[in-house]
């Protein structure tokens, strides 16, 4: 068997109750993948996008959904180290990856901002938006999993002032017929750092030149990826608690919601 197949076979076998399922759950709970979809699949070059690929792969080799699917890498300037090792990765696990270019790091680098890591994000998924028009494809598959998604409701709450989250798909504001999703949304990172040192695989954690510039140990998600595993030692159901809540709010007990840019009070229906 080679490397790639015992690879894929973790997947299904090794990891079926912490990856495999939780993928299938989500991609049925939230219908993420319909007959006849078109899937871009967005590899960054770690850990999270290639064990996506991987799981594509094996939804479209074994599954019943009818879907068509291309692997699409965007260099925004990565070093050539870097690039030759999502090249690596991608003969390793035999994921066909198309590689487009972009000039985000130059941009980027050029702009006078507090926050490259927000303005890249932003090009990016800008870039990706327009590849997938420009090769047909309706849907746009990214890899974020289950603690990105908690994460981010705790950045949200702390710093931003509102409750909201990463949804496990959205449609996109700028380019009708265009939607996001996201089938790895109940896999925890724990998971898929178990599975890539099991496979003894070895991808980017962040190719970015701005980081080295930055105080990335003591960045705000960082700041609360600490925070969790802290809690955690408290009770090893928070994480869960936290993602539980975002589909079990209590309307009745809130002061105001707020939807399509237009606040309500809870006044508003309080003397009715």
């Amino acid at each position: 068997m080679e490397k790639y197949q015992e690879i894929e076979r973790s997947i299904i076998k090794r990891y079926r109750k912490e990856i495999w399922s939780k993928f299938i759950k989500a991609i049925n709970d939230y219908e993420l993948i319909k007959e006849n979809d078109k899937l871009m699949v967005c590899i960054s070059g770690g850990k999270d996008s290639f064990l996506l690929a991987k799981c594509i792969q094996e939804l479209k080799r074994h599954g019943k959904i009818n879907f068509e699917v291309c692997y699409v890498v965007m260099d925004p300037g990565y070093s050539e180290k870097n690039l030759e090792l999502i090249k690596n990765n991608a003969n390793i696990l035999k994921v066909p990856i198309e590689i487009f270019k972009s000039d985000i790091f130059a941009a980027v680098n050029n702009m006078d901002t507090k926050s490259p890591c927000y303005m890249c994000a932003r090009m990016r998924r800008g870039h990706l938006y327009n590849k997938a028009k420009e090769l047909g494809f309706n849907k746009i598959v990214l890899g974020h999993h289950f603690d990105d998604v908690i994460e981010t409701t705790l950045l949200s709450m702390f710093y931003g002032s509102e409750i909201k989250t990463m949804m496990p798909k959205l449609y996109s504001d700028n380019f009708e017929g265009l939607e996001l999703i996201r089938p790895l949304y109940l896999v925890k990172e724990s998971s898929i750092i178990s599975w890539a040192k099991a496979n003894e695989l070895n991808f980017l954690n962040c190719a970015c030149r701005f980081t080295e510039n930055l105080d990335i140990v003591n960045s705000k998600r960082e700041e609360i990826k600490k925070l969790i595993n802290n809690l955690r030692k408290v009770n090893k159901d928070i994480d869960y608690n936290i993602f539980k809540a975002l589909d079990n709010i209590n309307l009745n007990c809130v002061l105001g919601t707020k939807k399509n840019g237009k606040y309500q009070s809870f006044l508003e229906d309080y003397y009715k």
